[in-house]
């Protein structure tokens, strides 16, 4: 028997939006059944991530800079829709809001509320088993009266440090004005003109640049049309603010994902570039609110972290990748709690 879908749009919210979940999982569940039909096996990963001991670590830092670092070999992989294990030890005030890996030979690059930019080394980070407390790191920083941590990223030595502000100004710093001599506390822009800094990725300089919002709308964009004094990347609906920011072509993937755990792997094959930025985004993904995004390979490992410090990690292959709009696929379950952090490793 073959159903034609009603309308539904006298549907309550509530219930139309149980009703997309319900054909988001049936879809996954007909997708998985035909490939058996077809003899095309798509088997899990193991829960184990079988990894030696690495260099890597897994650095998670709280709201008001508390922070540590944990080999990423101690975190065991799971199965996308877990509930995690518990990471960073914080107060309920001071959640944890960054998430990032990078090897111990590195350092860091942070980026305070009030523009300037700090090196540290990644082995100045309080190093500790997965649930520790950690050390603070602003009493590392010579910070002004009242300056935050707003971003904190591994250094690189190539490429450009693309910089989105909660205005929707896109900046871009090539990798050697991080030289190793860079004076502490170096200013990077005004924020009285262009905003505080909500966003920033690593990025190539020949590549679109794909920004992402709150409201779960998405730009794309050539990248070399970021001008050297910055330009507004996307137009903003009153309300929304800019999530995250990576370097794409067509043969990229972009992990959204959702407050309520849920997310999808967006292939950029499917989603047009604008010819210039500055235009208002267009839907991406059927949340009501996105937490955060990453650029994500087939074979890397995704971390995410939540408002009560529970982190999973898990084989990125085990999220579909979609062209179109779609509402996502469970990645962690979630109760009374939020996603706040995500992050890739390959």
């Amino acid at each position: 028997m073959t159903l034609e879908r009603p309308d539904l749009s006298q549907v309550s919210p509530a219930v139309l939006a149980y009703i997309e979940t319900l054909e988001a999982e049936l879809e996954e569940l007909r997708e998985t059944r035909g490939n058996r039909t077809a003899g095309v096996e798509r088997p899990l990963p193991p829960l184990e991530p079988n990894e030696p001991p690495t260099t890597l670590n897994v650095i998670t830092v709280s709201r008001n800079g508390l922070a540590k670092r944990t080999p990423r070999h101690l975190y065991a992989r799971q199965h996308r829709g877990g509930m995690g294990i518990f990471d960073l030890d914080v107060e309920a005030d001071d959640p944890p809001v960054h998430l990032l890996v990078a090897d111990q030979s590195q350092d860091l690059l942070i980026v305070t509320s009030q523009g300037r930019v700090f090196r540290l080394p990644v082995e100045q980070v309080a190093a500790g088993p997965v649930r520790s407390r950690g050390e603070s790191l602003p009493n590392k920083l010579p910070l002004n009266a009242g300056e935050r941590l707003a971003l904190i990223l591994p250094h690189r030595r190539e490429g450009y440090l693309t910089l989105v502000t909660d205005q929707g100004h896109v900046r871009r710093f090539r990798y050697h004005y991080f030289r190793d001599d860079m004076a502490p506390g170096t200013v990077l822009y005004d924020v009285r003109q262009h905003g505080r800094p909500v966003t920033a990725a690593w990025t190539s300089g020949n590549d679109d640049l794909f920004l992402a919002t709150r409201l779960g709308k998405a730009i794309r964009f050539p990248e070399n049309k970021v001008t050297t004094m910055g330009v507004t990347g996307v137009r903003l609906d009153q309300g929304d603010l800019v999530v995250g920011v990576a370097g794409v072509n067509d043969k990229s993937g972009i992990l959204l994902l959702s407050a309520d755990g849920r997310g999808t792997v967006r292939r950029m094959l499917g989603f047009t570039a604008n010819k210039a930025p500055g235009a208002g985004g267009k839907v991406a993904i059927k949340a009501d609110e996105i937490s955060a995004m990453t650029s994500v390979g087939k074979k890397e490992d995704i971390f995410i972290i939540s408002r009560l410090s529970k982190i999973i990690r898990f084989a990125a292959e085990e999220i579909p990748p979609k062209e179109g709009v779609v509402q996502g696929v469970n990645c962690m379950a979630l109760r009374g709690d939020e996603v706040v952090a995500v992050t890739a490793s390959g």
